[in-house]
């Protein structure tokens, strides 16, 4: 059987950085932070008082105000980024075959704030269980595709992926091989997340695994530097449209990249932590390149997951090294995350559309906020530091990782 072509025609971006496409890649190449003192709640006696909000938005602006309010806002973040991929795409609903159109989303948590509003609101009465009739609708992780999909008729594959933090680079290559298998003509794929609660910042501040670094959040994150003490919590939504190539091209379509391939593989090996020497890793890139048809030297840039964990940074890059041997040095190394923090389950969806940007653009987003150099790292890699840098990309792959080691790899090339 002969795989389908699988191009990118739309994209759609809320970010803590930028509340859609054009900002968020204005923000990133000109390395600014989206770390600030929490907004949502008040954290002052927490560990952590900060994380990357999404800022200067309003719902209301994009969706009806009595559908806002049955929505979590990990749903209302997907809805919106949705619009803009799909908007960009130009694709006409109304000519489309909708049980050709598929929706493939990713969030690793789903409506946390929901879930937390709803149990201590209970916890606070008589015990006389007065739950909103909303509650479960708008806390599952899959009623984001499912809300797409009725928003626009769209009949074809409809789930949710939940791996942790790979959740919508596992979209991504799912709505990948939903095409590539001819299923479908077109998907919308993606993933968001809305974990900046008081259940999110506590669980995570619980298990050591973010910056405390209250004195100065904007460089918190900092992926590869020696001084790094963890992730900062972020939020948001990246949307892509997928489509077979010659359903795009016969429509005249914007083809921003090919979708050329993509892996993914488990750790095995611990809950949270990742391997020290990064099996897995080398595993899900080795797959990747496979399945895409490519040779480590082919790859121009790597956006990695680059956390800034003390572990899992060093575990990556010497991942890289394995897969890449000598070519890893001339490769331009980078993690958006300095700028975005870190959005878990959207963290995959949001990357990838900075990936196939500084594919369209020539131009490597920085690593920002690097100062000191860590021993444990190869200094002849490329980390593209505190600077972005012009560059002329032709393939570039993108990294995500998420507790319980799932690992997700997707990779994109210019068209051919």
């Amino acid at each position: 059987m002969e795989l389908k072509r699988v191009v990118v025609t739309g994209l759609g971006a809320l970010t803590p950085i930028g509340n859609n496409i054009e900002e968020y890649w204005n923000a990133l190449k000109s390395g600014q932070s989206g770390a600030a003192e929490v907004t949502h709640f008040d954290a002052s006696k927490f560990k952590t008082q900060f994380a990357c909000e999404i800022k200067n938005f309003d719902p209301t602006e994009f969706i009806d105000r009595k559908e806002v309010r049955r929505m979590d806002r990990f749903a209302q973040y997907a809805m919106v980024t949705a619009q803009e991929a799909m908007e960009d795409s130009g694709l006409d609903v109304d000519t489309l075959d909708k049980n050709r159109v598929g929706v493939i989303w990713g969030a690793g948590i789903g409506g946390l704030e929901t879930f937390q509003d709803e149990v201590s609101n209970y916890a606070k009465g008589d015990g006389t269980p007065r739950f909103n009739p909303f509650f479960i609708p708008k806390m599952i992780a899959d009623i984001a595709p499912g809300l797409i999909s009725i928003k626009y008729g769209f009949m074809g594959p409809n789930y949710a992926t939940v791996s942790a933090c790979a959740s919508s680079a596992n979209a991504i290559f799912d709505a990948m091989n939903m095409i590539r298998l001819g299923h479908t003509d077109v998907v919308i794929t993606g993933g968001s997340e809305a974990a900046v609660t008081a259940a999110g910042m506590g669980g995570f501040n619980a298990m050591h695994a973010m910056s405390t670094r209250n004195d100065d959040p904007k460089s918190a994150s900092r992926p590869f530097d020696a001084n790094r003490d963890g992730f900062v919590l972020g939020e948001g939504s990246g949307a892509l449209v997928l489509e077979e190539y010659e359903h795009a091209k016969a429509r005249g379509a914007k083809i921003y990249a090919e979708v050329a391939g993509g892996g993914l593989s488990a750790d095995a090996y611990h809950m949270t932590a990742p391997h020290p020497e990064g099996i897995g890793v080398v595993a899900v890139m080795e797959n990747c390149l496979r399945n895409a048809g490519l040779k480590p030297e082919d790859v121009d840039a790597i956006n990695t997951h680059g956390t800034s964990t003390p572990l899992g940074d060093v575990a990556e890059l010497k991942a890289i090294g394995k897969v890449f041997g000598d070519h890893a040095k001339n490769i331009n190394i980078n993690s958006t995350k300095s700028m975005t923090g870190h959005l878990l389950g959207a963290a995959g969806a949001v990357e990838a559309i900075a990936s196939i940007l500084s594919m369209e653009h020539g131009l490597i987003p920085p690593t920002i906020n690097h100062e000191t150099v860590d021993e444990n790292i190869d200094p002849e890699l490329n980390l593209t530091l505190n600077k972005a840098q012009k560059r002329d990309v032709n393939v570039v792959m993108s990294n995500t990782f998420g507790f319980g080691g799932h690992n997700a790899c997707v990779v994109f090339k210019k068209l051919d």
